[in-house]
């Protein structure tokens, strides 16, 4: 009683501290967690190399800098997904190289020392890029008066100096790419050719077989007369273990879509808005403003050569006059109206200089302006350009040379630059502002001469109204609020939705078929979803709303039959015919003295074929046949082989002779040939190699 009476009495104060215990366990447990997930670096950590972790924020830089890079070399300013996944696929592997290799490096002790260094700066076969910076003009040769200069001053930057800075990040990719081309060619060193590997390669490509053979091919039987078994598939599964081997985890899953593209309706109705636009379009008066209003993509005005403006006014523009309106057309998703600003004949290409003032360091584009002003005045008056360049400009690479940006033909420069540098003349010395800051520029020369046009462009996207994407999401949501994962095929049916497969997907991957736009679904799949699940909302992907079933996870490592069982079945039909007919041409073959004999047994024919090398194990008529030409060249002439199971049937073959080539006279050029075929093979295969040893754990699919 005394105890009951104590619980009573005490119940609410128990249950508290009851509940709080278990709030501070739990509490604790995820901090502690969370802590170790922190301080592990799991949430920056992107993937695994031989034990080093790569980190999230070094990988973004890589697709950063690989991106940058693309976009200037294309002239494209922006990426589709799959060139975003080939670029973030690029710096993925460069991440995976420069681990590996550096671990390699470093276990041999490969380095690159001062005196290496400075050779690559100043010595007889400088980088080509010093030369470029430091060079002569007009001889093309390392100024080393300049070079020595620029030197010295560095050895007495501060740390904090932008020009050491930039130095180092200039010169420490270089010191890497050295230290590896010294690696690879220690390896390279390594390789080695003996004689014997000589006059093996020199017969295989040289000594000819004459033979006879009789095939049945696989298509002898046709595949709905062939019944596989379990044991079919799991023979050849043993067989082939090797090739089933996944490097990263893979996913399969189905979906349907429901198409939210413009209607006819809608394509009209934005038709009709870009028809009631060209009467203001053609009596305007400022078209850059109008294109700024009224367009979707804000492009400046600027004057371009045939060949450059899309097809549709590239075959009008340049014989219309100013003021002709073409439109509205098609072109890339939308809508446009064109209208020829003005035309008339400019030069080809430009050679000029300028001077960079950031605005930012001069304390705002009037003084940046200023500044440049008085750089403008003090050159007119006298002083070299070259100087003002070098100390003022904030373009290092051109100010290095003088602020000489070489010759450039029109689109290479942004157009404000662009105005200044094709429509003034020789001599001309101009202020103008451009999204990287002020420009002084120089126009050096002019070259060539040709029509060009500007042109305004109006455009408006072809894209489904409220309406339409409307009832397509409603769509999407009374399927999938009918749907799930045992009954997805039969619903996709009663809908009259066709169901496309999206088989072996990687984490990283940014389109499906028929999906351009699928990084979401894709993060799903693999960072959320476990075999046999139904997405939980509609995915808007692009113009599409999707609905998607996760049927299969194939994990990293070996695969198990039954994740490569439907991917194997024509090979396993192709074996199963195999031994059919096998057996039929060793039947065949029993008690024949002549290949004539067997054809005739077996109902087919003897084929002669001749001057067949075992370099190209080619039979003439067919295709590639390893096994068939791998016994011809181990047979004795005269003899019948066994049945051999090749690539298109199952054969018999019969050696009449060989013909020897001419005795090997050059042994050193063959070694060398075969040498050459090593050495574009081994960069690539030591890397796989050191790759499959490193274990990569690749964790991209949680970040991107």
């Amino acid at each position: 009683m005394g105890i009951m009476s104590f619980l009573r009495e005490r119940m609410g104060t128990i249950l508290v501290a009851i509940i709080g215990l278990a709030l501070f366990a739990f509490i604790a447990g995820e901090v502690i967690t969370y802590g170790k997930s922190f301080m592990g670096g799991d949430r920056n950590t992107l993937g695994e190399v031989a034990g080093e972790k790569i980190a999230y924020d070094d990988y973004m830089k890589t697709v950063k800098q690989g991106t940058e890079n693309f976009m200037q070399q294309s002239g494209q300013t922006s990426l589709t997904p799959q060139i975003t996944e080939y670029v973030q696929e690029n710096a993925w592997n460069q991440s995976i190289s420069t681990v590996i290799l550096n671990k390699e490096m470093d276990k041999v002790a490969v380095a690159v020392g001062a005196d290496e260094i400075q050779s690559m700066i100043s010595g007889p076969n400088p980088d080509p890029q010093i030369v470029q910076y430091f060079g002569d003009p007009k001889t093309g040769k390392l100024d080393m008066v300049r070079l020595n200069g620029f030197l010295r001053e560095l050895q007495n930057a501060k740390p904090t100096d932008d020009r050491l800075i930039q130095w180092t990040a200039f010169m420490e990719p270089k010191i890497e790419q050295r230290r590896r081309e010294k690696y690879f060619a220690l390896v390279h060193n390594g390789l080695y050719v003996n004689s014997l590997e000589a006059k093996d390669s020199y017969e295989a490509k040289g000594k000819l077989a004459k033979f006879t053979y009789v095939q049945l091919p696989y298509s002898s039987i046709p595949d709905n007369k062939v019944t596989l078994t379990d044991d079919d598939y799991q023979t050849y599964y043993n067989e082939h273990k090797a090739m089933f081997k996944n490097q990263q985890e893979l996913r399969n899953f189905e979906y349907v879509s429901f198409n939210a593209s413009p209607s006819k309706e809608d394509t009209a109705m934005i038709k009709e808005q870009m028809v009631k636009l060209i009467p203001a379009l053609r009596s305007s008066t400022n078209d850059s403003l109008f294109v700024q209003i009224n367009s979707e993509t804000k492009a400046p005005l600027v004057y371009q050569r045939k060949g450059q403006l899309e097809p549709q006014l590239d075959s009008v523009m340049f014989t219309a006059a100013p003021g002709f309106v073409y439109g509205p057309y098609v072109s890339n998703g939308s809508y446009k109206v064109a209208k020829l600003v003005d035309s008339r004949v400019g030069p080809d290409s430009v050679h000029a200089r300028h001077i960079l003032i950031n605005p930012a360091t001069a304390g705002g584009v009037d003084k940046a302006m200023a500044k440049a002003d008085s750089i403008k005045k003090l050159i007119e008056g006298g002083r070299p350009f070259a100087e003002f360049a070098k100390n003022f400009s904030e373009d290092k690479q051109s100010g290095e040379k003088g602020g000489d940006l070489g010759t450039f033909a029109r689109g290479a420069m942004v157009p404000a630059f662009e105005e200044v540098a094709f429509n003034g003349k020789p001599g001309d010395m101009k202020i103008v502002t451009s999204q990287f800051g002020v420009h002084l520029i120089n126009v050096i020369s002019q070259k060539g001469s040709s029509k060009v046009a500007k042109v305004a462009i109006v455009d408006k996207p072809l894209t489904a109204s409220g309406k339409t994407s409307s009832a397509a999401y409603a769509k999407a949501q009374a399927f999938l609020g009918n749907v799930n994962k045992d009954n997805f095929a039969q619903e996709a049916k009663k809908a009259g939705l066709p169901v496309k497969q999206a088989n072996d997907v990687n984490g990283v991957a940014s389109a499906l078929p028929g999906l351009d736009n699928a990084r979401e679904l894709v993060k799903w799949a693999f960072t959320k979803a476990e075999k046999g699940d139904l997405v939980d909302q509609v995915y808007a992907l692009g113009d599409q709303y999707v609905i998607a079933h996760l049927t299969k996870i194939k994990p990293e490592g070996e695969l198990a039959l039954e994740d490569v069982k439907e991917q194997i079945k024509p090979q396993v039909l192709t074996q199963v015919k195999a031994k059919q007919l096998h057996s039929k041409l060793e039947g065949a073959v029993n008690g024949a003295s002549s290949i004539q004999q067997v054809a005739q047994k077996a109902g087919a024919q003897a084929v002669p074929v001749e001057n067949i090398v075992f370099a190209n194990p080619v039979i003439p008529g067919l295709s590639i046949e390893y096994k068939v030409i791998g016994t011809v060249f181990g047979m004795q002439p005269k003899k019948i082989s066994k049945p051999v199971d090749g690539a298109n049937g199952v054969y018999v073959v019969s050696l009449d002779s060989f013909i020897n080539p001419p005795a090997l006279t050059n042994t050193v050029r063959e070694k060398q040939q075969i040498s050459q075929t090593l050495l574009q093979q081994a960069d690539n295969r030591l890397f796989d190699a050191l790759k499959d040893k490193a274990n990569v754990k690749d964790y991209r699919a949680k970040f991107l």
